[in-house]
């Protein structure tokens, strides 16, 4: 499975580790002659990187990026762009006392029982500093997104919630509530002091979405924001519009109604069906505190021995600071992979280079279905194997091409053409079991 990939129409797949000798992206799907943004992707890397905002881990990472392919003379060449940052500041001994717990709130747990590995160093893939690549991607999507405003901030962080809103109040923490943030950075200063750590709720607002993005079932507009948003570390849960509150209403009150001027309310969010409403996008998401702490745990080892300690090392106070510019991008990332699909759609302004992107996603596609059919023709010939079962299912193989050709026939393809392809996965699978 392609777990570090993201993506169907605008592509990335990240790789490496906390202390690893780089973290990084890959971008297969950018049009030539586009103009590198390696200014505002390098402001963007800035606004998360660990050292440089209050309450936030010590770690000292310059974290500037390294263009290794794909660029040229400042312009995207239309070949993969493979963009790097080098860890710098690492102090792998801060965790020689975890290599052999498990922390907890953290991955080192459920990685070992997957995979009977994990990198104790700061979390390894597992860490925060993972979202560089995230970052650095979405600096590459600004020309799609074009008026589209997404703006981001806490509404919670620990007991305090925001009452009284000024978007002019700029600080580190992105507090929108002047009345009570001297009470707020004193609050943090307490849990610093003892070691802890808290969360939050984030609220997410879409300005000048237009109606139609997103698709039905299975590619909702909310659930790719969803599992986006999720698949940050921290993350533990979110809502759309009114979200949980909705269960409060009835439908008279719930529905969001239409008279000729628009829609009367906006409880759904901006989404309805899985399809932007053109409506303010609406959600929020929760963060847990920090789970690595200076305070005395329990825990137990691999051997499964309970022993107490404490995280020691250089943590966050409050992660959200730097989630929001990680949120930020995961939502544009959501967005630019919206619009390129609707853009096919539409069939509007199409030229060459667009349906080469969208022919070039669906070979990738084809490419991994295969081989992942590859990799269960194994698993299925080591399991005859193991039982004396034989290879060859003539009865099967007759059912299989009769549903087939049903579906050929549905989808108005060519009967032939696809049997013949058929025939040739069918032999090519015999040969791996």
């Amino acid at each position: 499975m392609k777990s570090n990939s993201f993506g169907r129409y605008f592509g990335i797949t990240s790789f490496g580790e906390s202390h690893g000798p780089a973290i990084g992206v890959v971008i297969e799907d950018v049009k030539s002659g586009i103009e590198f943004p390696l200014a505002e992707i390098q402001k963007a890397l800035d606004s998360r990187k660990p050292g440089r905002k209050q309450f936030s881990s010590t770690r000292k990472e310059e974290d500037k990026i390294v263009i290794l392919s794909g660029i040229f003379e400042g312009k995207t060449t239309g070949m993969p762009i493979c963009l790097v940052v080098y860890n710098k500041d690492i102090r792998s001994e801060d965790y020689e006392h975890l290599k052999n717990l498990f922390r907890p709130g953290h991955a080192d747990y459920t990685y070992f029982k997957k995979f009977k590995i994990y990198d104790y160093r700061g979390g390894g893939r597992a860490s925060g500093r993972e979202t560089i690549s995230r970052v650095a991607a979405s600096g590459l999507v600004e020309d799609l997104l074009r008026d589209i405003d997404i703006n981001c901030y806490p509404v919670q962080i620990g007991k305090f919630i925001v009452k009284e809103y000024d978007l002019n109040f700029q600080n580190d923490l992105y507090w929108y509530d002047k009345s009570n943030f001297g009470e707020l950075q004193n609050y943090l200063d307490s849990i610093q002091k003892r070691g802890d750590s808290v969360g939050g709720i984030v609220e997410v607002k879409i300005e000048n979405l237009p109606a139609g993005f997103g698709d039905p079932v299975f590619e909702k507009l909310d659930a790719n924001l969803s599992k986006a948003i999720l698949s940050i570390g921290s993350v533990k849960g979110i809502e759309f519009g009114d979200g949980f509150n909705l269960a409060n209403l009835k439908g008279s009150e719930a529905n969001d109604q239409i008279n000729k001027n628009g829609f009367l309310s906006n409880h759904s969010g901006g989404i309805l069906g899985g399809i932007s409403t053109g409506q303010n996008l609406l959600f929020r998401f929760v963060v847990k505190p920090t789970s690595s702490i200076n305070i005395l745990q329990r825990t137990i080892t691999k051997n499964g021995k309970e022993v107490s300690f404490k995280s020691q090392g250089r943590h966050d106070t409050c992660i959200i600071p730097r989630i929001i510019p990680v949120a930020e991008a995961m939502i544009k990332l959501v967005i630019a992979d919206a619009i390129s699909y609707q853009k096919l759609i539409n069939d509007n302004k199409l030229d060459m280079n667009d349906y080469r992107e969208a022919i070039d996603k669906i070979d990738e596609d084809l490419l991994i279905a295969l081989n992942r059919r590859k990799e269960i023709s194994e698993l299925i010939g080591k399991f005859k194997k193991e039982r004396n079962i034989g290879i060859n299912d003539f009865e099967r193989e007759i059912k299989l091409l009769k549903n087939l050709r049903k579906k050929v026939k549905t989808w108005k393809l060519d009967e032939d053409f696809v049997e013949k392809i058929w025939k040739i996965i069918i032999e090519e699978s015999k040969k791996n079991q």
